[in-house]
């Protein structure tokens, strides 16, 4: 009895704001018109014994049929990555019912005004966005250890024990249920996806927006690297006019794969066996899909890293590319600024979009729907979240942690024990964050037998990390995650 009143005790010490909604309606392309509940609210992250771990902050679209919700429609629980990031980007800038509208490749103004986003997939299916713990409005209970929630493994477990209550609190058990992640959110949808099933949650659908599979291609000197970064480079180039003059982009692009995988990797395999003669050979072809010159690419044996190049790239023009969608461009940094660390995450293609994000995601919080949050927002917080996590990952059927872990594997346990379960990847050309020829290489690597590469589904657009800011891949997106839902 001393321990049930301790741990309610506990429970109640962490305090959040009263859950707020309202009804609204949706309008889309056409005139078509949902009607809905937009609900700001938390679902409490308990471990087996009870114990709290946290509360999860969530902000929820729910469509209405008379006034009630429709549980026969799906539910899709969608988030950011980071680790360490909020679930405004893809809520606000993306798949939300309400957005800022995207400005090209320019910032968003300060005062850009919230719409009905007409390519949101609350057409669909209804929307769950959630915070990760110590992220956004999502506090971590006191006394919890951080390997409890900040972890390849543990950040799973509390996001399942986050959508379960949810399903739960709502009522929920009958509908068909997705999970949407973008960057590290589709890491975060590998181990879910596995282990919901091991935890008899059946999914319907599971959608990858800009995919990192293995860590591995993170970790310094890996070849893979720099084979992944060939492609996107090459898309780079041929934005800025500095290579693949009169060639249609998917085109450029599919060749740039072709070169990364037939001619760039077995030069890179051989490391310094490879003779200094065909070193430049290569150095030169390459210098003719990247646009930095050839001698400097022979000098880095063949491997530009992305500093490197987005330094490099229009430094004749004193400016420096985006990372997260190298279209975006900034003045270069200043000669003291050579830190490696800054230099990777002062990043154009953010600065201009996220700051706006945040801001009409609190205003429409605080104003339509009276929701009263913390004077402060963590959507980032890497500093608490992100240097804390661990990346260890139990591999499925290996009886292995790894330390860098290739998530391709959880991601074809799941689909080889449910072979009904659809899967989509989604990645640009311009995106050096999560690169496209990485995962495609990943996922070729689980040798999957053709019934189920038949339930894969790749879309490439010509878009960054951040499909969303791209308004030609919006509407593209918008029609085909139509598709993929209404899909058997």
């Amino acid at each position: 009895m001393a321990e049930k009143k301790n741990k309610q005790a506990k429970k109640a010490q962490l305090k959040v704001p009263k859950a707020a909604s309202a009804d609204l309606e949706w309008k889309g392309v056409d005139e078509e018109r949902i009607s809905y509940r937009a609900t700001a609210s938390h679902v409490d992250v308990q471990a087996d014994d009870g114990s709290l771990l946290g509360k999860m902050f969530n902000l929820a679209f729910v469509a209405l049929r008379d006034g009630k919700p429709d549980a026969t429609r799906p539910v899709t629980f969608a988030y950011n990555g980071g680790p360490g990031c909020a679930s405004v980007p893809i809520d606000f800038g993306g798949i939300g019912p309400k957005r800022v509208r995207p400005n090209g490749l320019d910032h968003i103004p300060a005062n850009a005004p919230l719409e009905d986003n007409p390519y949101s997939i609350i057409a669909a299916t209804d929307l769950v966005f959630l915070d990760a713990l110590g992220t956004g409005w999502s506090p971590v209970a006191e006394g919890v250890a951080a390997d409890k929630t900040f972890g390849v493994d543990a950040d799973a477990d509390c996001f399942a024990r986050a959508i379960c209550a949810w399903l739960q609190d709502n009522g929920r058990w009958g509908s068909p249920v997705y999970l949407y992640g973008e960057s590290y959110g589709t890491v975060r949808n590998a181990a879910l996806m596995r282990l919901l099933g091991e935890r008899s949650v059946k999914l319907t659908g599971v959608v990858m927006l800009s995919a990192i599979f293995d860590w591995v291609a993170t970790q310094p000197g890996s070849d893979t690297y720099y084979l992944g970064m060939m492609p996107t480079y090459a898309a780079a180039a041929q934005h800025f006019g500095r290579a693949g003059a009169d060639v249609d982009v998917d085109e450029w692009f599919d060749s740039a794969m072709d070169f990364t995988e037939d001619v760039l990797a077995p030069a890179l395999l051989k490391g310094d066996r490879l003779s200094a003669e065909r070193e430049r050979e290569v150095a030169k072809q390459m210098a003719a899909f990247i646009g930095i010159p050839a001698e400097h690419i022979a000098n880095k044996h063949l491997r530009v890293d992305l500093t490197d190049f987005r330094g490099m790239i229009l430094a004749d023009e004193g400016k420096a590319c985006g990372r997260l969608d190298m279209r975006f461009v900034s003045d270069a940094q200043s000669y003291v600024q050579t830190s490696n660390m800054w230099l990777a995450w002062e990043d154009a293609a953010d600065d201009a979009v996220d700051s706006a994000w945040v801001s009409a995601f609190r205003s429409f919080c605080a104003n339509t729907l009276g929701y009263k949050g913390p004077a402060r927002y963590f959507s980032s917080n890497y500093e608490k979240v992100g240097l804390s996590w661990k990346w260890d990952h139990a591999m499925p059927g290996t009886e292995e942690v790894a330390q860098a872990p290739n998530m391709a594997l959880d991601v074809a346990v799941a689909l080889r024990r449910d072979p009904t379960l659809k899967l989509a990847i989604i990645g640009g050309r311009y995106d050096a964050a999560t690169t496209w020829w990485n995962v495609k290489h990943d996922m070729s690597y689980q040798y999957l037998s053709d019934e189920l590469k038949a339930r894969v589904f790749w879309y490439r657009y010509g878009c960054g990390h951040m499909a969303y800011v791209d308004e030609e891949t919006n509407v593209a997106l918008g029609t085909d995650m139509r598709a993929f839902y209404a899909m058997s």
